[in-house]
């Protein structure tokens, strides 16, 4: 929780001071030098962790955007989930959604985007079923789609792809990559072969 606040005040580039804080676990109290850093009322026992913050906060600008990036990404994403909109069923599209927003921050887990979409991991899982699919399943075909499509800029490392695909090294991409095309995204790309791979 304490990496979590330290990024939210880097990401607008203020000490930001939250409304609340809660924590899962129990605690009779905060040591008071924490308490100071954290500069809010601290609950324990609580249903769920989150950092409560003000809705103005919502207005800040992020010190280290990249406007450009985004748009890109923003494009790709779009372009990848319309790509295959017509053979999406309904909650593969849902998880989709919510993967793609997780993906850069490497929190692909279900429980995460179970809570963004409402539902218990049990409950999305049995949905999915009856689609014939499973959650690794939406999450690896949607990475492969977003992959394909990041090759195809040139100015985007294959590092950085790995990055934004939620792999924490580029090796893991590698060999995902080669999973499914069957040879190694730099190979791929240097070779001009992508417009093999569909999309």
């Amino acid at each position: 929780m304490t990496v979590l606040f330290r990024i939210c005040r880097q990401l607008v580039g203020r000490r930001l001071t939250p409304d609340s804080i809660s924590f899962v676990h129990r605690r009779r109290s905060l040591p008071a030098d924490l308490q100071l850093f954290f500069g809010c009322q601290v609950r324990f026992s609580s249903k769920l962790d989150e950092i409560v913050y003000a809705r103005s906060v919502l207005e800040l600008p992020v010190v280290s955007a990249d406007p450009f990036l985004n748009k890109l990404l923003e494009r790709f994403c779009e372009e990848a989930i319309a790509g295959r909109r017509v053979r999406s069923s309904d909650w593969r599209t849902r998880v989709e959604n919510a993967v793609v927003q997780l993906l850069p921050h490497g929190r692909i887990h279900l429980a995460d985007v179970c809570s963004q979409l409402g539902v218990n991991s049990r409950t999305l899982s049995r949905r999915l079923a009856s689609e014939t699919l499973t959650f690794a399943k939406v999450v690896d075909d949607l990475r492969q789609d977003l992959a394909k499509r990041y090759l195809r800029e040139p100015d985007l490392p294959v590092s950085e792809i790995a990055w934004l695909l939620g792999y924490q090294q580029t090796s893991s991409f590698n060999h995902a990559f080669k999973r499914w095309t069957g040879t190694k995204p730099s190979r791929a790309r240097a070779s001009g072969s992508m417009s093999q791979f569909g999309q």
